[in-house]
C-alpha cells in the first residue's frame, strides 16, 4: 500500500514539474509588452501587430511582419529574452522581476536583454557600466531560483 502511494505522488509530482513553465513578463498580453523580438536582432525595437502574433510556451508574441514570425517559429529558443523578459539588471542584483522598457534592450552573445528605463533610471546603461559578464552569471543563478515565482 505505501509503495503504491508513493509511486502515485511521484507520478503526479514529476507531471507538476514538466507541466510547469518559466514565468514569463506578459505585461500587455505579450512577451516584451508586444514588441516583434525577432526585430532587436536586427537592433531595432518595433511594436508587433496582432495580425503577426504566434504562441509558444504558453505566452504570446507578436511581430511587425509575417517573416518575422516565421523566423520566430523556426526557432524560438534563439529569440525568447533572456530571464522572461524580465529586466536583466534587476534579476542579476536583486533578484527581482521588474517590468521593463521594451525599447531599452541589448543583444548580447546572441541573446536578448530587456531592461527597465523610466524616472532616470536606465539600467541597461548601469549594466553596461558594471562587469557585464559577472552581471550575468549572477542574473543567471537567480533566474533558476526566481523563474517559477
Amino acid at each position: 500500500m505505501k509503495t503504491h502511494l508513493f509511486s502515485l505522488i511521484f507520478f503526479f509530482g514529476m507531471i507538476s514539474t514538466f507541466a510547469q513553465s518559466i514565468d514569463y513578463n506578459t505585461k500587455k498580453g505579450f512577451v516584451a509588452e508586444g514588441y516583434d523580438v525577432v526585430a532587436y536582432f536586427d537592433n531595432q525595437a518595433i511594436e508587433g501587430k496582432k495580425e503577426f502574433a504566434t504562441t509558444y510556451d504558453d505566452v504570446n508574441f507578436k511581430f511587425s511582419s509575417e517573416k518575422n514570425r516565421n523566423t520566430f517559429i523556426n526557432n524560438p529558443e534563439k529569440y525568447i529574452p533572456q530571464y522572461g523578459g524580465y529586466c536583466a539588471y534587476a534579476v542579476a542584483v536583486n533578484a527581482k522581476k521588474v517590468n521593463i522598457n521594451p525599447k531599452t534592450f541589448e543583444i548580447r552573445d546572441g541573446k536578448l536583454y530587456l531592461f527597465y528605463n523610466s524616472w532616470g533610471n536606465n539600467t541597461l546603461k548601469t549594466w553596461k557600466k558594471n562587469n557585464v559578464k559577472g552581471l550575468q552569471t549572477k542574473a543567471d543563478k537567480n533566474w533558476e531560483v526566481i523563474k517559477l515565482e
